[in-house]
């Protein structure tokens, strides 16, 4: 059983580089499937990739190259990233890498001194990032590096915002979590979701997405969440404002897909079957639903420890979009799950850990759908205050060298697969 694991997983992980060569961009929707230029099949396998910290940085330069980065995550078989980005970096991309960094510094308020280091060896391992006569690469520059060197290596990208406040994300404090101009407005998960902002944000990338070949999608904003009476409008801002942004989108690049999560930090889809659909007419054959699941995600708490429960939760929640035939019917990405990688009795994983992705796994496999493991990086330039902080939860060690864990491929081998198709 352990070859026949072992054998899969080194197949899959051979497999979607291959696939991702051949495919003719630029991608398309049709019912529940995401389609390349000759109407093939594409799933998406995909891993996180953070960039929406106080830096406004991809994470991990510190470390290593984008190159070398870029390389591990094809090597592992991964055909894409769901890269993130604050909305100050959208609106502000012409900032020099050196100066983000005494920025970032105030702005977490942490050392100078430690950021001035982590800026000196992104640029030893990156020398673009200096630049040849000193003058340096903005952070503009450098997201365009890693897609470039993504795309390099057979791997597309996704454009997630994640956050308007460069900042670790999420929290129900952290203000980045309902639209400032939604019904029910609170300072305490709004002050920094500045909707028009948000809107020219994603517009910005958008266009900047036009230069971009391996950019493939873009997700329109990361886990938004209600708070208090937010929401209680029938959840009217969420039709409002997604519709809007995504319009905008598909206008600046018409190429793109349009990943859009519900709502409870993108947990709960039900508003498009008890309420209504959104109207994708405006960007048709690009429409793309994205959910979230974690061991500690609220929305499926009651049905924890029980996973035949688990899977029908799921399924309530955001899994019946799959279902052919409907008027919401369209492709559905879990963009986030994961674990803690390491010190645990099951390859690596705790019980509580093991469980819940074995059942998840059952899931997305069972409905053979698009999925982006949380993450890649293995160690971060500063996270809530920390700076240098590990990832646990890192596919990468703490150095950006390797696997933290190396039963992990042989853990997801199962989610490459591809089973079913128009």
């Amino acid at each position: 059983m352990k070859f026949h694991l072992l054998l899969t997983a080194l197949i899959a992980a051979a497999l979607p580089a291959a696939l991702v060569s051949s495919q003719k961009l630029p991608l398309s929707t049709s019912s529940r499937w995401i389609l390349d230029a000759d109407g093939q099949r594409v799933k998406l396998r995909c891993v996180n990739w953070a960039g929406h910290q106080e830096t406004n940085l991809p994470e991990g330069l510190h470390k290593q190259s984008t190159e070398h980065i870029a390389a591990f995550i094809a090597a592992q078989g991964f055909n894409c990233v769901r890269l993130t980005y604050s909305i100050d970096h959208a609106l502000h991309p012409d900032v020099r890498v050196a100066d983000s960094f005494v920025a970032a510094a105030a702005a977490a308020n942490v050392s100078a001194a430690e950021l001035a280091g982590l800026y000196a060896q992104v640029a030893a391992k990156n020398p673009f990032v200096a630049g040849a006569e000193g003058a340096g690469a903005t952070v503009r520059d450098v997201f365009g590096e890693v897609v470039a060197a993504l795309w390099r290596n057979g791997v597309m990208t996704i454009l997630d915002n994640h956050v308007s406040r460069a900042t670790w994300c999420c929290g129900i404090d952290d203000g980045n979590g309902w639209w400032d101009e939604g019904f029910g407005y609170n300072d305490m998960n709004s002050r920094y979701f500045k909707t028009q902002e948000w809107l020219d944000g994603l517009q910005a990338m958008a266009t900047w997405s036009t230069t971009q070949p391996g950019v493939i999608g873009m997700g329109l904003r990361n886990e938004v969440r209600e708070w208090l009476l937010q929401g209680l409008n029938g959840r009217e801002d969420w039709y409002n404002f997604m519709t809007q942004a995504a319009t905008r989108v598909h206008a600046a690049n018409p190429d793109l897909l349009v990943l859009m999560g519900g709502t409870q930090s993108a947990t709960d889809l039900t508003h498009v079957r008890v309420n209504r659909n959104i109207d994708w007419s405006a960007w048709q054959g690009k429409h793309v639903w994205e959910w979230h699941a974690y061991d500690f995600t609220v929305t499926f708490a009651l049905a924890k420890g029980n996973c035949d429960l688990l899977k029908q939760t799921y399924g309530l929640f955001d899994g019946f979009v799959l279902e052919q035939g409907q008027d919401y019917t369209a492709p559905l990405i879990l963009s986030e799950f994961g674990f803690g990688m390491t010190g645990g009795p099951n390859d690596g994983l705790s019980d509580d850990d093991s469980k819940y992705f074995e059942c998840l796994r059952d899931y997305v496999t069972g409905n053979d759908a698009e999925w982006a493991l949380w993450a890649v990086q293995g160690s971060y330039y500063i996270r809530q205050g920390a700076v240098g902080a590990d990832e646990g939860w890192g596919l990468m060690d703490a150095d950006w060298v390797g696997l933290r864990n190396p039963k992990v491929p042989e853990l997801l081998a199962p989610m490459f697969q591809v089973t079913q198709g128009p």
